[in-house]
């Protein structure tokens, strides 16, 4: 006897008013998607719904995440609720799990409407940590704001969403599931495929595979240790860089996606990675790195524990694209980064002869400039860095970039560093973090530094630090007009700009699940040779 179609139900339902996106995605304590009735299934239409209906019937989007914690409950609710609205078909990651720049990838490769990512980034997971839910359009950027802005505006007024309760989709079944709905001429179609293999496909097109083996194999390889942080990464190390690349199954370690990282933050900074640290204090490994919960931010050890500042490595991968076949074959049309992030990047552009573009935070500023051709690289001091390949900023595709350039240069880290120093000075830089603040006191907080250092007597101002006197050039609130469409964004972050380029920025944060954050960034430019090894915090 044939099964009878999957009924499609209609579930009346009372808005939320705290639904508006940020700049990456929705992100809460995973309790609040848990417990607040509907939660989920509302943002959720308020997703589907912002797409024109015409769009929406019978087209292609992308589902994965980074398997933390509800997320396969949140898997099951997109399923159901994307059949009911309309969607023809949904490509899902083994288990759901896909990094978010292989959902870029996917979403570019197979032309699909756009994406759902479940993923707080380096927030922690499990029960009492934070989840998150990110929509990513066609290009396969995260969404611009006149997306987020339609989401919202249908999540404050949503009174209904529509959802097949009955259908039931196996995760960990690769191929294809088709469904008969109630009232629908085509079936529902799922398809799970392989987490890794369409971004590594990609990788291969980029790349010299050949000359990155030759690295990490052989009598003279590069020994390297590589941190998944027990994020979403883990198949992707294991794939690409153990069994594609030849690096020894020990150089990868915390490689088992877990559900809470293993009850650590999935960040890779000097705090939370701290154990790859150690290891690489040790002087055994030549190269080491980790990578977030959802694979799009990264960080780079040298021998002996050498940090490698998320801003100088964006600087010292611009100088040296072209190790790299597909920017030989594409060429280098510009770079971006974000405001915060240290002016390393601008020296590289000027000394190319490139234009540099400065921008707010959040990824989706670099992909209007990707999509106008304007610019190959971008970068952000919060541990990520992109191409034009995709419209996500790439964690592994950062450390193959890096190990290209160690290939090609025949040095080690240090030494790739300390010679980009030495051609074009250095940029101490360091950021601080005052998280779960009062929104209401750092709001007045900003209000009132804003209206001290835009006053005009401000601009005059110098300040001594030990032999060093710092004289303001510019002191504004950043806004930025995008030269593609022209929006004008305002509020970016206070900037405090001296005579010899050194900055101090003040910078409300939005990346959060809970309170205000407000970050400080510091920049010091150092040209002297003698000055170019000094402690960080000493020379900021």
């Amino acid at each position: 006897m044939e099964a009878s179609p999957i009924p499609v139900v209609t579930v009346q339902t009372v808005p939320y008013d705290d639904q508006r996106p940020g700049s990456g995605g929705l992100r809460r304590k995973t309790v609040v998607f848990e417990s607040k009735r509907n939660y989920l299934q509302n943002f959720i239409q308020s997703v589907l719904s912002s797409i024109d209906l015409r769009d929406r019937q019978g087209c292609t989007m992308v589902v994965g995440g980074d398997g933390r914690y509800f997320s396969r409950t949140a898997t099951e609710v997109i399923v159901q609720m994307a059949a009911a609205n309309g969607i023809g078909r949904l490509v899902i990651g083994h288990n759901g799990i896909l990094s978010t720049p292989a959902v870029s990838c996917i979403i570019r490769k197979i032309k699909a409407i756009g994406g759902i990512v479940l993923t707080a980034s380096h927030n922690p997971g499990g029960p009492g940590g934070d989840f998150g839910i990110k929509f990513n359009v066609a290009s396969g950027g995260p969404s611009p704001d006149t997306v987020t802005d339609k989401i919202f505006q249908i999540s404050r007024t949503l009174e209904e969403y529509a959802i097949c309760p009955e259908l039931r989709l196996d995760l960990s079944k690769l191929g294809r599931q088709d469904f008969d709905l109630e009232n629908k001429f085509k079936p529902f179609r799922v398809e799970i495929v392989d987490s890794v293999e369409v971004y590594l496909n990609m990788l291969r097109s980029i790349f010299d595979f050949s000359a990155i083996k030759g690295l990490l194999t052989g009598p003279d390889q590069l020994k390297i240790r590589i941190d998944a942080m027990h994020g979403v990464m883990g198949p992707y190390v294991r794939r690409i860089l153990c069994d594609e690349l030849g690096a020894p199954a020990n150089s990868a370690v915390n490689c088992v996606p877990l559900e809470d990282f293993g009850g650590q933050h999935p960040d890779p900074n000097l705090t939370y990675a701290a154990s790859l640290v150690e290891a690489m204090k040790g002087g055994e490994y030549g190269f080491g790195a980790a990578f977030d919960g959802d694979g799009d931010r990264y960080m780079i050890l040298g021998q002996n524990g050498f940090f490698v500042n998320p801003s100088d490595s964006v600087a010292v991968i611009a100088a040296n694209l072209s190790c790299i076949p597909y920017f030989r074959q594409m060429g280098v049309r510009g770079f971006a980064r974000s405001m915060p992030t240290s002016t390393a990047l601008d020296r590289v552009a000027k000394a190319m002869k490139v234009a540099l573009y400065e921008t707010p935070t959040g990824w989706k500023f670099f992909g209007n400039l990707m999509d106008s051709g304007r610019c190959s690289l971008c970068g952000e001091e919060s541990f990520g860095t992109g191409s034009d390949h995709i419209r996500e900023k790439d964690g592994l595709w950062a450390v193959l970039t890096w190990l290209s350039i160690i290939a090609a240069q025949k040095q080690s880290v240090e030494e790739i560093v300390r010679d980009h120093w030495a051609k074009l000075g250095r940029n101490y830089f360091c950021r601080f973090d005052y998280e779960g603040l009062d929104p209401r006191a750092a709001f007045y907080m900003m209000r009132d530094l804003e209206a001290v250092i835009t006053e005009k007597s401000f601009a005059s101002q110098k300040f001594a630090v030990g032999n060093h006197v710092y004289s303001v050039e510019k002191a504004d609130n950043f806004e930025y007009t995008d030269p593609v469409d022209g929006n004008v964004t305002k509020n970016q972050g206070l900037r405090i700009i001296f005579a010899d380029g050194s900055r101090i920025i003040f910078r409300l944060s939005g990346s959060g699940s809970a309170g205000a954050t407000i970050r400080i960034y510091a920049e010091s430019y150092e040209r002297d040779p003698e000055k170019l090894n000094r402690e960080t915090q000493v020379s900021a």
